[in-house]
């Protein structure tokens, strides 16, 4: 198949989606396909082989004034205006098959407190939380045990957190949030081991075996995760069977809860306690985590038994078979 690998985009995660654009493009040329680089620049112009790429509604891209012929778009785009489901709806204006989730599930997942109050409906295990800037939220948050988590609500990358140990100092973390994204969440803690799981699949997921993250940081910040040799990935992750089939198998019904499709990383906090039973909590579920060989979406799939460029081909099938069901219905 021809597909375009749509990389860069215009947050702040433009880099690390450089690279995991690459690795996708490199998988996808190993695995037999053809593949079509599509820059997304910070200003947000689309570029392949320094040609603007035009869309046409109900069409497709256009470049120098001729149709490509494409067959799937692939967006490895981390943040906003790439995870968030504008991207989405734009590929879905044009008509084309894309990899990842729909509009809907982009958007639900990428806005954490979204994402937690669906969890909350469906009894999905996680920490506490409060809004800011919403009625009593000083009261409410103060009333959580200390330290918490001041994020924005639309970020990723852990870019405008601040861990707060003092009550008077949870104010000005707001505020920091805020020049990021005026939702902000402030969440409670976890000392719990920091566990993922990889999810691939539509309607029926599979799940990998789960990895731990170890990290050397006080937490798991953008320089740990993005700075070689900050961190490691435990995969698998030390875990008894009972433990790690429970991950999976949450991390199975909150992508599904979600309506995610093709992939997702879902994040734990396993909490063990001394009588030799654990509580998992849902951190998070990112739509479209990082994605070069090393990152911890593929490298929990090769733990589990499936290649790396196997790993790519899939998700374009999954991509079709996706494109075909959802055009059976009218609209």
């Amino acid at each position: 198949m021809r597909i375009a690998v749509l990389s860069g985009g215009r947050s702040s995660e433009h880099e690390i989606s450089l690279l995991s654009g690459e690795a996708v493009a490199s998988g996808l040329e190993a695995a037999g396909h053809d593949v079509v680089r599509v820059l997304i620049e910070k200003s947000g112009a689309w570029i392949t082989d320094g040609h603007p790429v035009s869309l046409r509604p109900g069409e497709g891209m256009e470049v120098a004034g001729d149709l490509l012929s494409i067959d799937v778009v692939f967006p490895v785009l981390h943040g906003p205006f790439g995870e968030d489901g504008v991207t989405q709806g734009t590929i879905d204006s044009i008509g084309l098959p894309y990899a990842g989730s729909d509009v809907l599930a982009s958007a639900v997942c990428m806005d954490k407190l979204t994402l937690k109050r669906l969890c909350g409906f469906h009894g999905i295990p996680q920490v506490d939380f409060v809004q800011a800037f919403t009625p009593g939220w000083e009261e409410a948050a103060k009333r959580l045990d200390f330290p918490l988590w001041v994020k924005p609500s639309r970020l990723g990358s852990s870019v405008g957190i601040s861990k707060v140990t003092d009550p008077a100092d949870l104010t000005a973390a707001v505020e920091e949030a805020a020049k990021f994204d005026p939702r902000v969440i402030i969440e409670a803690n976890s000392t719990g081991r920091e566990i993922e799981c990889s999810v691939l699949g539509n309607q029926n997921p599979d799940a990998s075996l789960p990895g731990e993250i170890l990290t050397d940081d006080e937490w798991y910040d953008y320089e740990a995760k993005y700075t070689e040799g900050r961190t490691r990935i435990a995969a698998p992750a030390d875990l008894d069977d009972e433990v790690s089939g429970a991950v999976r198998d949450l991390a199975g019904q909150v992508f599904t809860m979600a309506g995610c499709a093709g992939l997702a990383r879902c994040d734990f906090f396993v909490e063990e306690s001394d009588d030799g039973g654990a509580t998992i909590l849902l951190n998070e579920i990112n739509t479209i985590p990082g994605f070069t060989r090393t990152s911890v979406y593929a490298k929990l799939w090769e733990a589990t038994g499936l290649a790396y460029p196997e790993l790519c081909d899939r998700l374009v099938r999954l991509a079709l078979e996706r494109h075909q069901s959802e055009s059976e219905h009218s609209f």
